[in-house]
């Protein structure tokens, strides 16, 4: 039997459900996913392991047209991941009619020469004759390596897909252990699981303006053995004071719900009790700050 190692990266608009076919790929959930657009900032490798393959699939932030510096770097990160993999797949969704973003993009991967496969996803969301329509739309933009209409939600041919991207990558040794489903640092998982729970928490427009550091992640000292804690301590950082009160609700109960949420994802993401320490503090036009970008990680 042949076996096959790659990367495999989606590239697409903010909320093409790039994320959520991530998760769905590799059976858990190693990037964020939210209704909020421009959700994801970094780009997220999550690992499928098969007897013939290791797929190593990148999420990516979505390409849009940037009104900040932090906008710049995301379109940059974009570019630089699908410029380094086997297989690219351009996310449009269902349920939304092909726009000038998709065109701009598409427009873009159509002078790439690495194998471009276009994947329409949502189509839980729609009947039958509009998923045809907007695998037609699609078609018509390029001569793609394949089109595949897939939905995360209820599984159609996400397994297919994953058949396809594999076919497409070189033949060689697995490139990561066996059972390990991502390689992201646990802080970066953590902070990005704090920053899901903050988005989902704030109907204001705010995504943009959130960014989580974790400052010490560290096993309590005073705990026996068989009754382990994680210590975790994050910081949510906003632009201005008006978002810091968003974020913090009345009377701190906002932020109580944010701590829970998260606490519950990291103490399944890493199998231990921990205590979660959250403050949020205001760092000014972080987005346009060349010097905050760095030490945000960005």
């Amino acid at each position: 039997m042949t076996y096959r190692s790659g990367f495999a990266c989606f590239v697409g608009r903010p909320n093409a459900g790039k994320s959520t076919l991530t998760n769905a790929l590799i059976g858990t959930k190693v990037a964020i996913t939210s209704s909020r657009p421009q959700t994801t900032r970094h780009a997220i490798r999550g690992i499928v392991h098969r007897d013939d393959a290791q797929l190593v699939v990148v999420d990516t932030p979505g390409l849009h047209k940037p009104r900040t510096l932090l906008g710049e770097r995301l379109n940059d990160l974009v570019r630089e991941t699908y410029a380094g993999v086997d297989v690219i797949c351009f996310c449009v969704t269902a349920d939304d009619k092909l726009g000038p973003g998709d065109r701009f993009i598409a427009a873009e991967l159509a002078q790439v020469r690495t194998p471009v496969i276009a994947v329409v996803t949502k189509t839980d969301k729609v009947g039958k004759q509009q998923v045809g329509e907007q695998l037609l739309a699609i078609s018509q933009l390029h001569d793609w390596e394949d089109v595949v209409p897939t939905s995360a939600v209820d599984g159609f041919q996400v397994e297919y897909l994953a058949d396809l991207l594999v076919s497409k990558l070189p033949e060689g040794p697995a490139l990561y252990p066996d059972g390990e489903l991502t390689d992201e640092p646990e802080q970066v998982l953590a902070a990005e699981m704090i920053r899901e729970a903050v988005l989902e928490g704030v109907r204001d427009e705010l995504p943009h303006s959130i960014a989580v550091t974790i400052e010490e992640m560290l096993p309590r000292g005073d705990r026996p053995a068989d009754k382990p804690l994680l210590d975790v301590y994050a910081l949510i950082h906003v632009e201005r004071d008006s978002q810091k009160a968003i974020v913090l609700g009345k009377g701190g109960t906002r932020l109580r719900d944010v701590g829970t949420t998260a606490r519950k994802q990291i103490e399944t993401l890493l199998g231990t009790p921990i205590y979660l320490d959250l403050r949020v503090t205001v760092a000014k036009d972080w987005q346009r700050d060349p010097k905050q970008l760095k030490k945000l990680g960005f």
